[in-house]
C-alpha cells in the first residue's frame, strides 16, 4: 500500500510539473479563442466586483476597531462585550473567516503539492470552510427574512409568552409558595418574606420591561440584519445574550436562594459533625476526631433545630428557582448547541459523500470466487514424465473490494470534537452540586473554530489579494474542476 501512494504522489508531482511547463505553450494559442475571451472578462470582473465589496466590509471592520480605542467609545465596547459575551465571540470567528477568505482560494503548501493525502485532506478542510460559511449564511438569510417580514407577529407573540410566562409561572409559583404547596406544611414567616421578596423583585423588573417595550421592535430587526450579514449563529449567539438580560431577575432570585440554601446546608451538615464529635480536616479533605464542649453542644442543639425545621421553605423556593433558571440555561444550551452543530458539520463532506462515495474508502478486503477446475497441458506432461500423481486443482479468482465510510463515520469525529469538554464525570459533579446548593454551569462549553489573528493592511494591498486569488484560482482551474 506504501508503494502504491508513493507511486500516485510522484505521478502527481509530475503531472503538476508538467502542467505548469506545458501551460505558458498553450496560452498563446488559447488566447486567440472568443469562448476564452469573454470568460476571462467574465472572472476578472467580477473578482473586481468581489474584491471590492470585500474591501468595503474590510474597512468598515477596521474602522469600527479604530472607533473602539477611543475612550468615548471603550467603555461602550467594553461593556458590549460584557453583556453580548456570545455575541462577540461568534461575531470574531465570522468575521475573520470572511476577511480570510482569499487565503482559502491560495495554492497549498508543498507538503500538499507533493503528497496526495496532505492535497486531498488541504482541500476538504478548505471546502469544509467555504460550505460552513455558504450554509451559514443562507440560514442566516432565511431566518433574517422571515423576521423582517413577520416582526409584527413576532413582536405580539413575544409580548404574549413574557406576560403568560410573569403571571402565569412566576407569580403564580410564588403565591402558591407562600400557602400550602402540594400539601407541605412550610414556616408561614419565612415562605411570606421569600414570596414577599420574589414578587417585589418580579414586579420592578417587569415594570421596567414595559418602558423598554418599545425597543423590542428594533431588536428583533437587529436579529434580522445581524442574521442577513454574518449568518445564522452570530444572530442565534444574540438570542442568547438577550435571553441572558431578559431573565436576569430570575437568575438573582436563584442566586440569592441558592446561597441561603447551600449556606444552610453546609451549617446542619457542620452542626451534624459536631453531634459525632467529629470535625473536617480541609487540609487533608477528612473527618478527625475532636472533643467538644456541653456549652458548644448546647449551641450547636439550639442552632440545629430551628435551621431544620426551615430547612423545607428554603427548599422549596430553591426547587422553583433551580427548575426555572435551569429551564431557560437549557434553551440557551441548546442554542449553544445548534451553533456548535453549524459549525463543525461537514457540508462539502455530505454533498462529496451523496455523490462519490468512493471519495471515503475505510478499507479493502477480497472476494474470493471459485471459477472451475483447469490445468495446464504443459503442467500435465511434465507431472507424467515424473510419475507424480495428477490432481486437479482448482483455481480461485479473488476481486478486491473496497469498504466506504457510512454518512455517520464521517460526522462523528466533528461532532466529538465538539463535547470534548464534557464528560460523564462533570454531569454527575452538577448533578450532585445541586443537591448541595451549587450552582449549574449555564453554558456548556462547546468546541467553536478559533478566530484567525486579526488582519492589518492597506485597503489597496486587500484588494489587491482578493482579486489576484480569484484570477490566480481561475488560472489554476479550481473553479473548472
Amino acid at each position: 500500500m506504501e508503494t502504491v501512494i508513493l507511486s500516485i504522489n510522484c505521478a502527481s508531482a509530475a503531472k503538476i510539473a508538467y502542467k505548469k511547463i506545458s501551460t505558458p505553450l498553450e496560452t498563446p494559442s488559447r488566447n486567440f479563442s472568443i469562448s476564452y475571451l469573454i470568460s476571462s472578462l467574465t472572472w476578472r470582473s467580477l473578482a473586481i466586483i468581489i474584491g471590492s465589496l470585500s474591501t468595503i466590509f474590510y474597512s468598515l471592520i477596521q474602522l469600527f476597531c479604530l472607533l473602539s480605542s477611543f475612550p468615548i467609545f471603550s467603555l461602550v465596547h467594553i461593556a458590549s462585550k460584557r453583556v453580548l459575551k456570545n455575541t462577540w465571540i461568534n461575531f470574531r470567528i465570522r468575521s475573520s473567516q470572511i476577511l480570510y477568505w482569499p487565503n482559502f482560494l491560495e495554492e497549498n503548501d508543498l507538503m500538499s503539492i507533493s503528497c496526495v493525502e496532505h492535497a486531498e485532506k488541504a482541500a476538504l478542510r478548505r471546502h469544509s470552510t467555504w460550505s460552513a460559511m455558504a450554509v451559514d449564511l443562507i440560514l442566516g438569510n432565511w431566518i433574517g427574512l422571515c423576521l423582517l417580514f413577520n416582526t409584527e407577529s413576532v413582536c405580539s407573540w413575544i409580548f404574549n409568552f413574557a406576560k403568560e410566562f410573569t403571571n402565569g409561572i412566576l407569580r403564580s409559583g410564588c403565591v402558591w409558595l407562600m400557602g400550602v404547596p402540594a400539601g407541605f406544611k412550610l414556616n408561614t414567616e419565612l415562605a411570606g418574606v421569600l414570596g414577599m421578596v420574589s414578587l417585589n423583585v418580579i414586579q420592578i423588573w417587569s415594570t421596567l420591561w414595559v418602558f423598554m417595550a418599545s425597543f423590542i421592535f428594533y431588536l428583533i430587526r437587529a436579529v434580522a440584519i445581524l442574521g442577513i450579514t454574518f449568518g445564522a449563529t452570530v444572530s442565534a449567539a444574540f438570542v442568547i445574550d438577550v435571553i441572558t438580560f431578559a431573565t436576569l431577575h430570575i437568575m438573582a432570585l436563584h442566586w440569592t436562594i441558592t446561597l441561603v440554601y447551600s449556606h444552610q446546608i453546609q451549617a446542619l451538615a457542620a452542626l451534624w459533625r459536631l453531634f459525632r464529635g467529629r470535625k473536617l480536616n480541609p487540609l487533608r479533605q477528612r473527618l478527625d476526631s475532636y472533643g467538644y464542649t456541653v456549652k458548644q453542644h448546647v449551641v450547636g442543639s439550639l442552632l440545629f433545630t430551628p435551621l431544620l425545621l426551615l430547612l423545607p421553605t428554603t427548599s422549596v423556593f430553591y426547587i422553583f428557582f433551580t427548575i426555572t433558571s435551569t429551564t431557560i440555561n437549557s434553551i440557551c444550551m441548546l442554542i449553544e448547541f445548534s451553533i456548535s452543530v453549524i459549525h463543525a458539520t461537514p457540508y462539502a463532506e455530505i454533498m462529496i459523500w451523496l455523490v462519490r462515495r468512493k471519495r471515503f474508502p475505510s478499507g479493502v478486503w477480497f472476494e474470493m470466487e471459485h471459477c472451475g477446475e483447469h490445468i495446464l497441458e504443459s503442467s500435465s506432461n511434465l507431472m507424467r514424465e515424473h510419475n507424480i500423481p495428477l490432481k486437479t486443482p482448482s483455481l480461485m479468482v479473488s476481486n478486491l473490494r473496497s469498504n466506504f465510510l457510512s454518512l455517520g463515520q464521517i460526522l462523528l469525529p466533528h461532532y466529538t470534537t465538539i463535547f470534548s469538554g464534557i464528560s460523564a464525570s462533570s454531569l454527575t459533579t452538577s448533578a450532585r452540586g445541586v443537591l448541595s446548593g451549587k450552582r449549574m454551569p449555564s453554558k456548556l462549553g462547546l468546541d467553536l473554530p478559533p478566530p484567525r489573528p486579526w488582519m492589518h493592511m492597506p485597503l489597496r494591498e486587500y484588494w489587491m489579494l482578493c482579486h489576484n486569488s480569484i484570477v490566480s484560482s481561475v488560472a489554476n482551474g479550481e473553479f473548472s474542476n
